[in-house]
């Protein structure tokens, strides 16, 4: 039985999210500059898009560039923008092929203009469809989003819009970037390093990490399906014991 024979689709995760991490290393296993490593990414991210939609998860987020990219060197921030906007003017006629939906979450404001417009024309031209949710993190970072989210929660508190004895996890989660999608049941992360590096730090509280050394050019559709039997043969308690689910 293969990978693939092996997920259970009754029992997917929603969300899936990803810390695509390794370009770099990647690269320079191969002499190369990092952008050679960003370029080669591009396989991996179809192969994960193609196989989270071919198995019916619901949302699929891709950690493409956090607040904290932007202190790497001016060069490569450069060339990234640059592929960032190439590779979506690419993709978006396939995105709508497979019926997928693009967003993004982040200070997406802070992006070059070029990136802004790309962005915005292929969530425009893909709002419509239906079969999955293409969310990428731009410009992000959890500890930013809560913060905007705490401002402009205090806002509407300042505004009498909401009242503060209201506020409860719920009221929040509605504030923050990801309002309306379901938290992550499942985040991957490549290249080995065992942290969530500041990645939808309210989200992931019962997300189920799976950490992979393999780095992420050569991640491929086996690995997902890897990557979701490991999530599926696990527990998840949420606080309970184990004689408390089987009742």
């Amino acid at each position: 039985m293969n990978l693939r024979e092996q997920v259970d689709l009754d029992n997917l995760p929603k969300h899936i999210a990803v810390i695509m991490d390794g370009n770099g290393r990647w690269a320079k296993q191969r002499g190369g500059l990092r952008i050679f490593g960003h370029q080669n990414a591009i396989k991996a991210v179809r192969d994960t898009v193609e196989g989270a939609a071919e198995l019916g998860v619901e949302y699929l987020t891709l950690y493409a560039f956090s607040t904290e990219n932007w202190k790497r060197p001016a060069g490569e921030v450069t060339a990234l923008m640059q592929l960032l906007v190439s590779t979506i003017r690419k993709e978006t006629a396939t995105l709508n092929k497979n019926n997928i939906r693009l967003k993004t979450i982040g200070n997406t404001a802070s992006l070059p203009g070029a990136c802004q417009r790309e962005l915005q024309e292929a969530m425009d031209m893909t709002k419509d469809n239906t079969r999955m949710t293409l969310v990428l993190a731009l410009s992000y970072s959890g500890r930013w989003d809560i913060t905007q989210a705490m401002q402009r929660l205090a806002e509407d508190v300042g505004q009498h819009k909401v009242e503060a004895g209201a506020i409860n996890e719920t009221a929040i989660s509605q504030y923050l970037s990801t309002a309306g999608m379901p938290d992550p049941e499942l985040l991957i992360r490549t290249s080995g390093e065992q942290r969530i590096s500041n990645f939808l730090l309210w989200q992931l509280a019962y997300t189920e990490l799976y950490i992979t050394e393999l780095l992420w050019p050569d991640f491929r559709k086996e690995h997902l399906y890897q990557a979701i039997v490991a999530y599926q043969r696990r527990e998840r308690r949420f606080g309970k014991t184990s004689e408390q689910l089987i009742k």
